[in-house]
């Protein structure tokens, strides 16, 4: 009888260790999982969903080198380029000079290019004391990504095209030179003048 009931001891010691056993393998699983889920969420949370054509763009893209905050309501009116980007992409630094000419061209009460940078402010500000020299287009600073996250900018180039009327005409979200006819045909779309009013 006392060997009987060693044994069923030694049992339930047994089945109690494979329950500690599957409950310590289980708790980190279960903790990653909800980590995972925690995070996806929270990165679901903290980018709002980009603007997509027809829509109004969100108002604040920046700030300028004095510290002037750039709202584009300010440039009713007008078409806009919004151009994000930033001194370690080879391609932002090939299309501001030729943006810079599209504003030359259409005249800065027709057109406004904003340039937007992504770096920190340091950075920002080295790029933008070289580039005044040359450029006349709004060099702005959005160090804290808030102007980034509010566009959905997740890839540089990114620019959008805004027409006169103060609605997102186009998205290019890292476009290549096969694509400059058509951002060209936007351009012109975005130049053309509203209708009327009906009298």
């Amino acid at each position: 009888m006392e060997g009987a009931d060693d044994e069923r001891v030694t049992r339930l010691a047994r089945r109690g260790r494979r329950v500690q056993n599957a409950r310590m393998t289980l708790l980190p699983r279960a903790c990653t999982l909800i980590a995972g889920a925690l995070s996806a969420w929270l990165a679901t949370a903290g980018h709002a969903a980009a603007p997509a054509p027809g829509d109004v763009p969100p108002p604040d893209v920046g700030r300028t080198l004095s510290g002037e905050e750039i709202l584009l309501p300010s440039y009713a009116g007008k078409a806009v380029i919004v151009t994000f980007w930033a001194t370690w992409c080879p391609y932002c630094l090939k299309e501001l000079p030729i943006l810079q000419n599209v504003q030359d061209k259409a005249g800065k009460d027709q057109m406004a290019v904003i340039a937007v940078n992504t770096e920190k402010f340091d950075v920002y500000k080295r790029a933008t004391r070289i580039m005044h020299q040359s450029m006349t287009m709004e060099l702005v600073s959005d160090a804290s990504g808030r102007a980034q996250n509010a566009f959905g900018v997740r890839g540089l180039p990114h620019m959008l095209i805004i027409g006169r009327d103060g609605r997102i005409l186009r998205v290019y979200d890292g476009y290549a030179e096969e694509e400059l006819d058509a951002i060209v045909a936007d351009i012109n779309e975005a130049l053309r003048p509203l209708p009327s009013p009906a009298p």
